[in-house]
């Protein structure tokens, strides 16, 4: 097990691939020997970002999508086939990013936790802990966004307190345990498959 803490401060931001908004760049993973890290070389990106106003999702082809609204409420996205409803806070939806997507806000703004992946080249998963408790982890990298304060947890009988908005960064060559001590953390998974 290899542990990285990510804080807050050494986040890079980036425009959205459409130019709309910008992320907050918390982590990602680009193809070996790409001479560029851009959306062509991605295998994943897990980013914050605020979503303003009504608009247009980036057009993303070949790339899985998960998203959550980690503060406000309200937002809907709407696209032509269904709607993914996020009214909730740590409600997952998962699209493609294929989907033409337009944002619905029915509160004001809301901050939203996105997870996207080459599709065919890795898996992911992108749960809220919001109550105390125990989880099991399998082999891949594992990111847990300390959402709003600080976050204690506990891997493998040691324990972490990450303090709040940064992220602990676990890559993993075995099956681990993953305990929720207090806080509230959003947690993303990423398994290679290719």
């Amino acid at each position: 097990m290899k542990t990285t803490l990510l804080k807050s401060e050494d986040y890079t931001r980036s425009p959205w691939k459409n130019g709309g908004g910008v992320f907050t760049d918390i982590a990602d993973a680009h193809r070996a020997g790409s001479p560029h890290k851009d959306w062509d070389s991605l295998l994943w990106r897990f980013a914050s970002t605020p979503i303003v106003a009504r608009g247009p999702f980036s057009y993303m082809p070949g790339i899985d999508r998960l998203q959550m609204v980690v503060s406000g409420r309200g937002l809907v996205l709407k696209s032509p086939t269904q709607d993914f409803d996020e009214r909730e806070p740590f409600t997952t939806v998962r699209f493609t990013g294929e989907m033409e997507i337009v944002t619905e806000l029915e509160a004001g703004p809301v901050e939203v936790v996105n997870l996207m992946a080459r599709r065919g080249a890795v898996e992911i998963e992108l749960v809220a802990l919001r109550q105390p408790g125990d989880r099991s982890l399998p082999v891949g990298t594992h990111l847990v966004y300390a959402v709003s304060g600080d976050c204690s947890i506990r891997l493998n009988n040691e324990e972490f307190v990450i303090p709040g908005g940064g992220t602990l960064r676990v890559e993993l060559t075995g099956a681990s345990g993953l305990t929720l001590v207090s806080g509230l953390a959003v947690l993303g998974s990423i398994r290679l498959v290719a």
